[in-house]
């Protein structure tokens, strides 16, 4: 076995670390399919809008998502490939609606 002694996997550690709760996973994946605003995350999770915000303040702080704003609302949407090829390769492909 070897190792490649110039790759750095911080970026790929810090995504799992940030993945690794299920809430977060849920978003991430359900994200990959359509963007969504705060209220539609929070009803489809059937979690409280604040605890929804937390985890999508995380997930952005971490690069993982990125809002749109449209008016007064705020679409979420997943922009990292890293992420994406993570989920993809746990939970398969994403549906689309």
């Amino acid at each position: 076995m070897e190792f490649d002694k110039m790759q750095n996997y911080d970026r790929e550690a810090e995504i799992l670390k940030v993945l690794g709760h299920s809430v977060r996973l849920k978003i991430v994946a359900g994200l990959m399919s359509q963007s969504c605003n705060v209220k539609k995350i929070w009803e489809c999770l059937d979690l409280p809008q604040a605890t929804v915000s937390q985890h999508l303040a995380l997930l952005k702080n971490k690069g993982i998502i990125q809002g749109r704003r449209d008016g007064v609302e705020v679409f979420y949407q997943v922009v990292s490939k890293e992420a994406r090829d993570i989920v993809s390769a746990l939970l398969g492909p994403p549906h689309q609606p």
